[in-house]
């Protein structure tokens, strides 16, 4: 085992089981990297296999760990309830999930959007989610800490012309997350959300082409952010963090 995965061995997730979406590039592997520097086991979830597959080569490096590698279309509905059971028959319970995964949509006036495209960016951005809470909800009750943590966006609350499939979207899961942070306020576990901010990412270089990436903090920095929230003595709950 090699000097940072025996770092990683004593981190501060150790022990822990944490579930990322998107994970494969942007925050979404970040926080991945990050939670497998600090001792977690992972199960990383991206629809490209050749992503996770590079991912996983980089997390054995970190902490001498293979991770579960789980290619998935989160719009495959049915595949995320087998996906609880399957990780139910694997674990027994799931400590961290991180809904990161999202589709930002064509930006355009609400009366141009295609359906398509909206129940598209709907279907990842909220319903996914949806699906994974009641997927995994089960399995984190099995933990002594669950810790649930979603990524909005500031427009998910703050009104802002041809953002709408995706502020939409944002704003019904800041809701979805806020009903669920409330049903589970006598339980064991936590439920919250962070706002990224402007990050260094492909999605945010979709949504403003002419800006300058270098002005922007790195994935890495905004997924220090995560890392509180995963922890059993963070108690929030039902929080939008923001991350700048």
């Amino acid at each position: 085992m090699s000097s940072s995965a025996q770092e990683s061995a004593g981190g501060r997730l150790a022990g822990k089981i944490a579930l990322v979406t998107g994970a494969s590039r942007g925050i979404g592997k970040a926080v991945a990297k990050l939670f497998a520097r600090e001792g977690a086991e992972l199960i990383l979830v991206a629809r490209t296999t050749g992503g996770l597959e590079e991912l996983d080569d980089e997390i054995r490096q970190i902490n001498g760990k293979t991770s579960l590698l789980v290619p998935l279309d989160l719009r495959e509905f049915e595949a995320i309830d087998r996906l609880g059971y399957a990780l139910y028959e694997r674990y027994g319970r799931l400590d961290v999930l991180v809904g990161n995964a999202g589709d930002l949509g064509t930006l355009a006036p609400v009366g141009h959007i295609e359906p398509a495209e909206f129940q598209r960016v709907m279907d990842i951005n909220l319903t996914a989610n949806w699906r994974l809470l009641r997927s995994l909800d089960p399995l984190l009750r099995q933990s002594e800490a669950g810790r649930a943590i979603f990524v909005s966006s500031s427009v998910g609350s703050q009104a802002r012309p041809f953002w709408g499939t995706y502020s939409i979207s944002k704003a019904a899961l800041e809701m979805l997350v806020k009903v669920y942070a409330e049903e589970i306020k006598s339980t064991k576990i936590r439920a919250n959300l962070i706002d990224p901010g402007r990050t260094r990412t492909g999605m945010r270089a979709a949504a403003y082409p002419g800006e300058d990436p270098m002005t922007l903090p790195t994935p890495e920095a905004i997924a220090e952010k995560f890392l509180p929230l995963a922890s059993a003595e963070f108690d929030g709950n039902g929080q939008v963090i923001k991350a700048q």
